[in-house]
């Protein structure tokens, strides 16, 4: 187990790095290169995201049959031509082209396969414990590849940064998942018929939907805050700097969030930790607009809401394996990821155009309701009966 949960810790921060967080310091230098809006340019990675929601399911369906070695393998050296393939683009549609290859190799390689794998791979016992290494490790991934990516872009321009980076993917993930992921084979290998039951199953169970609308909503709900909240503090009187530190202590917290998440578990269900949490994050978060002009009151405001910031990536797979069980998993995660996914990639745009309709405060508010409705739906999901297997 430690080998996986190692080389996992590794893949996953470098996967994440790379494919999803270096966008954001690569927008600007590449956007003027190009001749494009940033807008356009940013279209590209809600591209990304959106293909890896709908292909969540079969890769899912995938990861049940016949595990993960050759998927994150492959979808390593994929998302490494992709990355190499971005920093060839000369116009928006091959720029586009390259992000939905990215979104490929997310859906083959980030949390939802690398969790199936723990899943498939390890004692009951053990699985809560392996899902909080890899994260915690990986929830620091913002934080190593944002400011080095930026500081490759001053040094070398981003084209050539893409090159290092797409060297780095290909280097240090494709061996790992090559070697560590061998012997972790999937229980029910080849039952297909079985997988399909299982997504069938939880299709038909009240608890799933419920489940469904409290990840939509939260998953919308913090894909707004990541990407307006700078913006917004600005708007509140801070300046630019001042916001955007702020604004990083929400990717330092959810490490933290995590490790209280998983130490309350000696005492209350997943569920029911998560449910709190989400209902505190939009108290929280309905103060900002109140506290938030003042330096102490902004701190407070974004270390409770920032406490579950990252609480969804270890709830989801301990929620799920405790209402249905390890069987037919990874199918059961991605369904339920595809949703969880498109709201993600759709929520910031949403967010902009209410903030534009009517300026930031209820776009802030409503975050608040999101939050608190995901909460409540959590809570109810505990009280309504899980189908039997």
């Amino acid at each position: 187990m430690r080998k996986l949960v190692a080389t996992f810790a590794i893949t996953q921060t470098v996967g994440y790095g790379v494919l999803y967080y270096a966008f954001s310091a690569l927008l600007g230098p590449m956007s003027r290169d190009l001749g494009i809006s940033t807008a356009r340019a940013a279209g590209a990675l809600t591209t990304a995201v959106l293909v890896t929601g709908l292909a969540s399911i079969p890769v899912g369906r995938w990861l049940d049959a016949r595990g993960g070695h050759g998927l994150m393998t492959t979808g390593s050296l994929v998302g490494a031509v992709a990355v190499f393939a971005w920093s060839q683009v000369e116009t928006t549609p091959q720029l586009y082209v390259a992000f939905a290859m990215i979104g490929v190799a997310s859906a083959m390689v980030l949390y939802e396969p690398a969790f199936a794998v723990i899943v498939a791979a390890t004692e009951p016992a053990h699985r809560t414990k392996a899902l909080l290494g890899v994260t915690l490790v990986a929830g620091f991934a913002s934080s190593i590849f944002i400011p080095l990516t930026g500081h490759l872009v001053d040094a070398y321009g981003w084209r050539q940064t893409l090159v290092i980076l797409a060297s780095v993917l290909a280097v240090l993930t494709a061996p790992l998942h090559a070697t560590a992921l061998r012997r972790a084979r999937p229980r029910s290998r080849g039952r297909a018929a079985g997988q399909v039951g299982s997504a069938r199953r939880v299709l038909k169970d009240a608890g799933f939907w419920a489940l469904a609308g409290a990840f939509v909503l939260h998953s919308a709900a913090l894909a707004v805050i990541a990407v307006h909240l700078v913006l917004y503090l600005v708007s509140l009187g801070h300046p630019p700097a001042r916001a955007a530190t702020l604004a990083g202590l929400l990717g330092l917290l959810s490490v933290t969030g995590r490790a209280v998440t998983t130490l309350s578990l000696r005492w209350l269900p997943m569920a029911s930790i998560t449910a709190a949490i989400l209902v505190i994050q939009g108290a929280a978060i309905c103060l900002l607009p109140l506290a938030g002009r003042h330096l102490a009151g902004a701190v407070a405001c974004l270390v409770l809401f920032g406490l579950g910031f990252g609480v969804a990536s270890i709830a989801t797979p301990s929620i799920l394996l405790d209402r249905y069980g390890a069987a037919g998993y990874a199918t059961i995660a991605g369904t339920l990821a595809t949703p969880v996914t498109v709201a993600r990639a759709g929520a910031p745009l949403a967010g902009a155009l209410l903030a534009n309709a009517v300026g930031y405060r209820p776009v802030i508010l409503t975050v608040a309701g999101a939050c608190v409705a995901a909460g409540l739906l959590l809570a109810l999901s505990r009280r309504l009966q899980a189908p039997a297997s």
